[in-house]
């Protein structure tokens, strides 16, 4: 889990750092470097979409996450917690602030798979250097979205310890089920899920991003289920 703690740590500590800087930033500013920021994660998603193998299984993940997702009405319940957090934190004329940096940070820090293979190594022979790196990666980003995003960015720190925490922890059960192939369509989905949070960032949609995060691991139920036949 050290490499996870690691990874938390960098997240709050740049996001931080992001919050203070974000003081001496104008609004006209502030909105070209949201614009800037949301061109990167653009490129970040199609830059990992590029890893599929098999886009027949893209597709069918994508549509049951987002049946999953809309049943489960995930991105209002992330919402909600979003609000109640906001109410207890955020100042007058920030409305909205913690959800969706919340929301941007948790899919740009989870969905790749840095965050899947680092996990599985920190788990099974206690390696954590692909997770320090990823940390510092993390860190940085952290410190940028948080300027432009607000303070949610720092609570995506939760997500990350829940999200790698888990996997770390039960790595010598996952390891023989998340093989490249399946990791290579899971970076695909959850990259997919990040060119749509992009699109929402300059405002051009008005997706609800949360309710695709179920396909991200619908790939290891369609792989195993391939291989029963």
């Amino acid at each position: 889990m050290l490499g996870t703690w690691v990874n938390c740590i960098a997240v709050v500590l740049g996001g931080g750092i992001g919050l203070i800087a974000k003081r001496g930033i104008s609004e006209k500013l502030n909105k070209s470097v949201m614009n800037a920021l949301a061109l990167c994660v653009l490129y970040i998603g199609i830059s990992g979409a590029l890893e599929c193998q098999n886009v027949l299984v893209v597709i069918l993940s994508m549509a049951l996450g987002a049946l999953i997702g809309e049943g489960l009405d995930l991105d209002e319940k992330i919402r909600r917690l979003g609000d109640g957090l906001e109410s207890r934190v955020s100042k007058k004329g920030e409305e909205g602030s913690i959800s969706r940096g919340f929301v941007a940070a948790s899919l740009l820090f989870c969905v790749g798979a840095m965050a899947i293979v680092g996990s599985l190594q920190s788990g099974i022979s206690g390696n954590h250097e692909t997770l320090f790196a990823k940390s510092l990666m993390d860190g940085i980003a952290a410190a940028v979205l948080s300027s432009t995003l607000g303070v949610g960015v720092l609570f995506s720190a939760g997500f990350v310890l829940v999200y790698q925490g888990t996997i770390t922890l039960c790595a010598s059960f996952l390891e023989p089920v998340l093989t490249d192939v399946i990791i290579a369509e899971m970076t695909c989905v959850g990259s997919l899920i990040i060119v749509a949070l992009a699109l929402n960032m300059l405002k051009i949609t008005n997706m609800k991003v949360m309710n695709y995060v179920p396909g991200i691991f619908i790939p290891i139920a369609i792989y195993w289920i391939l291989e029963l036949f």
